[in-house]
């Protein structure tokens, strides 16, 4: 069972440790103890908040997707070629990168400062979690 410290699940969810506390505190976030008696966070427990305080992104105007990873954000660089162009986004915490031809990139306007949505569908995603420690 994975078992989070109170900075860890901070990090996680981009959050203070007193926000992460005070969620504690008040019940809305279960805690337990580890070996060495500090404050834990169950990752199943987390993993439960976490999915109820995600904010949807609502779907496109007139439009519907089969993608269902969305993340708004912020263009903040667009490298451009005469072929192609490389648009970046910080969406929160991420930092997306997307491929796309330079035609593509200014019909759509795609300049530092624009809001923009990114929508993902992969069928290859890498997962990685770090080693246990013994």
């Amino acid at each position: 069972m994975t078992q989070l410290r109170i900075a860890d699940v901070a990090r996680l969810l981009a959050v203070s440790d007193d926000t992460v506390r005070r969620w504690v505190a008040s019940g809305a976030l279960s805690a337990g103890a580890d070996g060495a008696g500090r404050k834990v966070i169950d990752g199943r427990e987390l993993a439960r908040f976490a999915g109820e305080r995600a904010p949807g992104v609502p779907e496109p105007v007139g439009l519907t997707s089969s993608a269902r990873n969305r993340f708004v954000g912020l263009v903040t660089k667009v490298t451009r070629d005469t072929v192609m162009a490389q648009v970046e986004l910080q969406c929160g915490p991420y930092r997306v990168v997307s491929l796309m031809s330079s035609e593509a990139a200014d019909e759509l306007g795609l300049e530092p400062g624009v809001v923009a949505t990114a929508s993902i569908k992969s069928t290859n995603v890498v997962i990685e979690v770090p080693e246990e420690k013994s």
